[in-house]
């Protein structure tokens, strides 16, 4: 344990655990966006629960780093089943195309409730069942997003005990700030049709991964934080614009 009060090993921790904030971004969305859904009394227990449970897979998935590794290598290639492309599939690959698609369900799925207006009407017989359904849902992306975590990280550090307090310390963090983020997006519509496209775009970026297609994720975050910052420009617009008094305009 002491290997980890070195010098080198918390400045490892401090970019590891900055990194797995940043990467859980799209995991809170998520989280916000899912638990929203719920009665009020019961949406900081889902988004505390998905929280804890991402952290629970990560850490548990730091004792299987071999099966974790093992997920990069090729399972098979679309030429070896009579298809004319040279790509290859590892289970990493496979994970990520399944997380894709539901994320990609989800996300398409909510869109279309609200363009429709349809909302949900929570009675108190169906809670217990829905609040069930949100978190079988934010394990399913946990799960997804926890392996693509967990493999940055062993690219940064072979420490098995700094990436666990990394990845607790990152917990933390998204737990303190989980709940302001979720009443933000559900205060503000536009901000919540922004956060389902951005998880639109997630979810086809995780796609296009497992096809081997690879985009910087630094040109998704600008475009992500880029977008934030012109909706929030125009919700402060939107506040100093003065209302039109109508009876000026009768006469």
């Amino acid at each position: 344990m002491e290997q980890i009060f070195t010098t080198a090993a918390l400045t490892s921790i401090l970019t590891l655990t900055l990194l797995e904030v940043v990467l859980g971004v799209d995991n809170i969305i998520f989280v916000s966006i899912i638990s929203s859904k719920l009665p009020k009394t019961e949406q900081k227990k889902a988004r505390q629960i998905g929280l804890i449970m991402a952290m629970a897979i990560r850490v548990s998935l730091l004792f299987v780093l071999g099966w974790i590794l093992g997920l990069e290598k090729e399972l098979f290639n679309l030429q070896s089943i009579g298809l004319p492309f040279d790509i290859g599939f590892s289970g990493k690959d496979l994970i990520l195309l399944a997380g894709g698609l539901f994320l990609l369900y989800k996300s398409t799925s909510e869109i279309h409730h609200k363009l429709e207006g349809h909302e949900d009407n929570v009675s108190a017989k169906k809670t217990t069942s829905k609040l069930s359904r949100a978190i079988f849902d934010i394990s399913i992306i946990n799960l997804v997003f926890s392996v693509d975590s967990i493999i940055t990280a062993i690219g940064m550090t072979n420490n098995i005990y700094v990436m666990a307090v990394s990845v607790i310390l990152s917990t933390v963090a998204m737990l303190l700030f989980a709940g302001s983020v979720g009443e933000f997006v559900e205060k503000h519509p536009t901000v919540k049709m922004l956060a389902l496209a951005f998880l639109v775009m997630i979810g086809t970026l995780l796609i296009a991964e497992a096809f081997k297609v690879h985009v910087p994720k630094g040109y998704i975050y600008f475009s992500m934080a880029f977008s934030f910052l012109v909706e929030m420009l125009n919700i402060k617009m939107r506040k100093n614009a003065k209302p039109v008094d109508l009876r000026k305009d009768i006469k």
